[in-house]
């Protein structure tokens, strides 16, 4: 489950890489790389661990793990902290090669770039005070779904039930882009309210300003804006012409030396 990209599809990646950096510092992120291994206590602090230990890429003889996005850095980042509430919101932007073993997959998706052991992503994390987090919950819906319209991508918005959200979140919307190959929808992006699991287990609280008692625990949110290799699948299809070649997005073509057409 590996793949090469080469020539105008390694530019595009980049494209994508690079169009999702600038867009999310106009909405006001900070952007940031973050290391690709974590301790291990960063993968229990944001719920990786246990529960996901399975999809996991441990490093032998090392309390290090390979990160699977770029959620476990950007949080342990204020692990132990105590935040000055005129600080929250914090909005991160976070770019990451990211690692899954993908276990329990085997049959699914083995071909392609849908399922791999290794990909890029962008990703969003925002620490707020508790009474905010639903209404930046909703920003940070509103500001995937307003990445995915700019591309031009056809797409539909999934309420989880509870029984699919897993151990962290409390509230989660999927983005599911129009896969025409497959005639069907997939998941490119989740939305998700973790309210204080995570920063209960990373001890990140807030503080009306210095000196005094910490009031709570921050809410710790986040959102994938887009995993390249699997997002590029529905902009590979979808802008796909009749004679084989590949419309560029008008958003990205300034990132591709002014390309309109690939292929």
């Amino acid at each position: 489950r590996s793949y090469y990209l080469k020539n105008d599809l390694a530019v595009l990646e980049h494209a994508i890489i690079q169009y999702a950096m600038d867009y999310l510092l106009k909405k006001g992120h900070t952007f940031m790389t973050v290391p690709y291994m974590c301790y291990n206590k960063c993968f229990y602090a944001t719920g990786f661990l246990p529960a996901g230990e399975e999809d996991i890429y441990r490093i032998e003889n090392e309390d290090t793990s390979l990160i699977g996005t770029s959620e476990v850095p950007l949080v342990a980042y204020h692990m132990d902290e105590t935040l000055l509430e005129s600080e929250l919101p914090k909005k991160f932007g976070g770019f990451s090669a990211c690692f899954r073993t993908e276990a329990g997959s085997h049959g699914k998706d083995e071909k392609g770039l849908f399922r791999v052991h290794q990909f890029n992503k962008i990703e969003m994390v925002i620490l707020c005070k508790p009474e905010d987090s639903p209404k930046i919950f909703k920003h940070l819906l509103k500001t995937a779904e307003e990445f995915w319209q700019s591309l031009g991508i056809h797409y539909r918005v999934v309420n989880i039930c509870t029984g699919d959200m897993g151990v962290t979140a409390a509230k989660k919307y999927d983005i599911e882009a129009w896969f025409p190959g497959q005639d069907k929808y997939r998941e490119v992006g989740s939305c998700s309210n973790i309210k204080t699991y995570q920063s209960r287990r990373a001890n990140i609280k807030y503080r009306e300003e210095n000196g005094k008692p910490p009031k709570d625990y921050v809410h710790t949110l986040n959102n994938t804006l887009i995993a390249v290799p699997r997002g590029m699948i529905p902009m590979l299809e979808q802008f796909q012409t009749k004679e084989g070649k590949v419309k560029i997005p008008k958003v990205l073509q300034p990132y591709m030396n002014g390309k309109k057409i690939i292929g």
